[in-house]
């Protein structure tokens, strides 16, 4: 019987080099093919590293195409790393789709340990590590991201996502409107020159990020649902208002009516009422 190779998740630096492992390093030198969701950033790596091999790319856009080339390769012997652009592969990466590939198939796979940008932002958030949720990029259209956050702001755990800096003013306008004003903390460049951490509430992130660019990936962590949020959430806008910023911001109008009405607890009626009222 045919001896099958090995899977081996290797994290990559986030932004600084030197937080490579010497694990990884030992791996990428023993491996056959490295797997990597960005070749040419890979390459630097290795450069840097004086390590040549043999690369493949598998990315969002053809990991189905390229999985089975891979599990093709680790059933006739052949050790793969896999690597994403940055950090740990399989969060929030085509990587995951491979990793249950290998189990399901038995083919044997170790994670090794490293670099991982949520770890890094929520230890230094400043707000509780005793339990948190990594929840990840939460959509790109209004309604995708709100419709998220609906199912869990009454989660009493911090909470942490990842936002491109073109969508970050609407996605903390948008936490702000489902969970209120709660302790923000926007991690990003980690690890880098440059790295910074902006600590305040969201609606002061808000106002600050009004008059500052976002540049950069960013990790935002957000204060869980405290005990009172539970009760009665407190609403500093009229439902006219809300119902206009929301219809500026690209929801249809009828949809903005069924969310205002679901997030205050009233009747749609009530809200479609007020759209007309005042006019």
């Amino acid at each position: 019987m045919d001896i099958m190779g090995t899977l081996y998740i290797c994290p990559t630096p986030i932004g600084n080099l030197e937080d490579i492992t010497l694990r990884v390093i030992r791996i990428f030198q023993e491996v056959d093919l490295i797997a990597a969701e960005d070749t040419r950033h890979t390459i630097k790596i290795l450069n840097h590293l004086k390590i040549e091999k043999p690369l493949l790319s598998y990315h969002e856009h053809n990991k189905f195409k390229v999985e089975q080339t891979l599990i093709s390769k680790l059933k006739n012997g052949k050790n793969i790393a896999l690597v994403s652009d940055a950090g740990m592969p399989g969060i929030s990466d085509p990587g995951e789709e491979l990793i249950k590939r290998c189990i399901e198939e038995n083919i044997e796979t170790y994670c090794l340990p490293g670099p991982s940008a949520l770890i890094n932002a929520v230890v230094l958030s400043g707000l509780s590590t005793r339990r948190f949720s990594f929840e990840g990029f939460l959509g790109k259209s209004k309604k995708e991201r709100v419709s998220r956050l609906e199912k869990i702001k009454y989660d009493d755990r911090t909470l942490i996502f990842y936002e491109a800096p073109h969508r970050l003013k609407n996605t903390l306008k948008d936490i702000y409107a489902v969970f209120g004003d709660r302790k923000c903390s926007a991690a990003r460049e980690l690890t880098k020159k440059f790295e910074e951490y902006n600590r305040m509430n969201l609606s002061d992130m808000i106002e600050y990020y009004k008059e500052n660019n976002p540049r950069g990936e960013f990790v935002l962590v957000v204060e869980g649902a405290l005990n009172e949020e539970k009760n009665e959430i407190e609403f500093t806008v009229s439902i006219k208002d809300q119902l206009n910023e929301l219809i500026r911001e690209g929801m249809e109008k009828k949809d903005a009516i069924t969310y205002i009405a679901k997030l205050r607890k009233i009747p749609k009626k009530n809200v479609y009422k007020e759209s007309f009222d005042n006019d």
